[in-house]
């Protein structure tokens, strides 16, 4: 079949789009991954699909594919991208917008300046929540854990989806390529889990990498730096709210303690259109 899709980005973390309610198609994991090749493919970190909610109180459903095919729980970036997508392709006019995910419902709010902020909901700060089978108790909200013969002092959080966070001096030096896939595949997160690699600039701003499960490092990973401020003020390092360098940009994400929610703000860029046969 002959599907209309659009490529956008969200500070460089990428994606294949599909309106998936005017032009009806059932996406399989084969298909996830001849989209995301580089090579011989359109080209994405994750395809995100729009389509008819199951709880009609809620205006659509976001559905997640990481490049290896899996469908996953929750992406920040993808959820800014698929506000713009939604009202520019006109399947509404609704500037707030409440969208089904595979972990709950989300609110997007599009800003005059096209600037999205997401109400990413509460984070979940039991290990059981990832999951996460820690071997001993936590300490200042960290975990050890062994990872690529190192020991490696992780904050879990999870956004919906599963983040593995660590604390660096200096993000361009940390071992991301080796560390990065140990922790992501670590046999104590049975599900996996994204590794974000944290530098604190000042108690108001952060740098950071993300090594993404079913991906690998990306240029930015919105839930990631939603888990990040979290396991900083958790430890006491970080006030709200707080800048956030990722290697594609700046995300600004306002977490205001436990049971209130995460609000990141960030922009969403339309790069170009095309069909694809399937």
């Amino acid at each position: 079949m002959l599907l209309r899709f659009t490529k956008m980005h969200g500070l460089g973390n990428d994606f294949v789009v599909f309106d998936l309610i005017t032009q009806r198609f059932s996406l399989q994991p084969q298909h996830i991954r001849q989209l995301a090749d580089r090579h011989f493919g359109v080209g994405c970190d994750q395809v995100l699909a729009v389509e008819v909610p199951g709880n009609p109180e809620v205006d659509f459903r976001y559905r997640i594919y990481n490049a290896d095919g899996n469908e996953v729980e929750q992406c920040g970036n993808g959820a800014r991208c698929f506000a713009k997508f939604v009202r520019d392709k006109k399947l509404t006019g609704k500037s707030q917008i409440t969208v089904e995910t595979n972990t709950g419902i989300i609110t997007l709010s599009v800003a005059p300046s096209n600037a999205v902020n997401v109400d990413m909901g509460p984070p979940q700060l039991a290990p059981a929540e990832l999951p996460f089978v820690p071997e001993l108790t936590a300490t200042d909200h960290c975990y050890t854990l062994e990872a690529a013969g190192q020991r490696c002092e992780i904050t879990p959080v999870s956004m919906g989806n599963p983040h593995a966070v660590m604390l660096v001096d200096d993000i361009d030096s940390a071992p991301v390529a080796l560390l990065g896939p140990a922790i992501t595949q670590h046999p104590q997160f049975p599900k996996q889990v994204n590794a974000g690699f944290m530098q604190i600039v000042s108690r108001n701003e952060i740098r950071l990498r993300v090594h993404e499960r079913g991906v690998g490092e990306t240029l930015a990973c919105g839930t990631g730096a939603c888990a990040a401020v979290v396991a900083g003020q958790q430890r006491g390092l970080l006030d709200s709210p707080v800048q956030v360098h990722l290697t594609g940009g700046e995300l600004s994400i306002d977490w205001q303690g436990p049971g209130t929610a995460v609000i990141m703000t960030g922009p969403a860029t339309t790069v170009f259109e095309g069909q694809v046969l399937l």
